[in-house]
C-alpha cells in the first residue's frame, strides 16, 4: 500500500507564495516519475510540472518562471514553490507518483488534493 500526502496550500493574496509538499510512504521500492496536476471545478485536469528521479524537470507554460518542482529522493517528497501567484492559478494541486513497490508492482498512485486559493 503507498499513500501520497499533499499540504501547505490555502489562501493568499496574487503576487504571493505558497510552497506545497507531497510525501509519498508505504511500500515504497522506489519513485520513478513524479508530477503536479491542478483541477477547477468543471474543467479538465491539468498538468503543472514533471520531475524525474534524476531530476529533469517540465513545466506548463502558463507556470514556467513562476513555479519550481522539486524532489528529496531521500525522503520520497516532492515540493511545489509557487511564486508570483495569480488568481487562475486557483485549483486543487494533486500529486501523482510512478512508484515501484516492495512487492514488485509498478503503479501510479495520487494524493488526496490540496487547495489552493489567490484571491485579494
Amino acid at each position: 500500500q503507498v499513500q501520497l500526502v499533499e499540504s501547505g496550500g490555502g489562501l493568499v493574496q496574487p503576487g504571493g507564495s505558497l510552497r506545497l509538499s507531497c510525501a509519498a510512504s508505504g511500500t515504497i521500492f522506489r519513485v520513478n516519475d513524479m508530477r503536479w496536476d491542478r483541477q477547477v471545478p468543471g474543467k479538465e485536469r491539468e498538468l503543472v510540472a514533471t520531475i524525474s528521479s534524476v531530476g529533469n524537470t517540465n513545466y506548463a507554460d502558463n507556470v514556467k518562471g513562476r513555479f519550481t518542482i522539486s524532489r528529496d529522493n531521500a525522503k520520497n517528497t516532492l515540493y511545489l514553490q509557487m511564486n508570483g501567484l495569480k488568481p487562475e492559478d486557483t485549483a486543487v494541486y494533486y500529486c501523482d507518483a510512478d512508484v515501484w513497490t516492495t512487492g514488485g508492482r509498478r503503479a501510479n498512485y495520487r494524493g488526496q488534493g490540496t487547495q489552493v486559493t489567490v484571491s485579494s
